[in-house]
């Protein structure tokens, strides 16, 4: 399995264990929603709480380049920690909603 795969196969294990989380309150529930060519992960919250309906993205992954941008990141605990106790390097992972300036004091890939 080359480094893309493995970087998939964690991604999308990680990911899919917050869909087996469920929400304390209100009639909410994550779903896990990857791309054709699996290279976009979204994670999305998705029902009604009360009377407002809720849909919106909790976390946005994708593999540009042989790296992972970060697009969005609502987990509390960050994405990114666990991607890199999961073995993917802090060099293989782009916090990409940090703008281009920030990303170099950041630990993780500049680009």
């Amino acid at each position: 399995m080359d480094n893309l795969d493995n970087y998939r196969n964690i991604i999308q294990n990680k990911l899919k264990e917050y869909t087996e989380i469920p929400y304390a309150y209100g009639d909410l529930r994550c779903r896990l929603i990857v791309s054709d060519d699996q290279n976009n992960f979204l994670l999305i919250t998705q029902g009604w709480e009360d009377d407002l309906h809720v849909h919106g993205c909790l976390v946005h992954l994708e593999i540009i380049q042989d790296k992972i941008w970060i697009h969005r990141d609502g987990i509390e605990d960050g994405i990114a920690n666990e991607l890199v106790a999961a073995g993917i390097p802090k060099s293989q992972i782009v916090l990409g909603f940090h703008p281009p300036d920030v990303r170099p004091f950041t630990e993780f890939a500049v680009s």
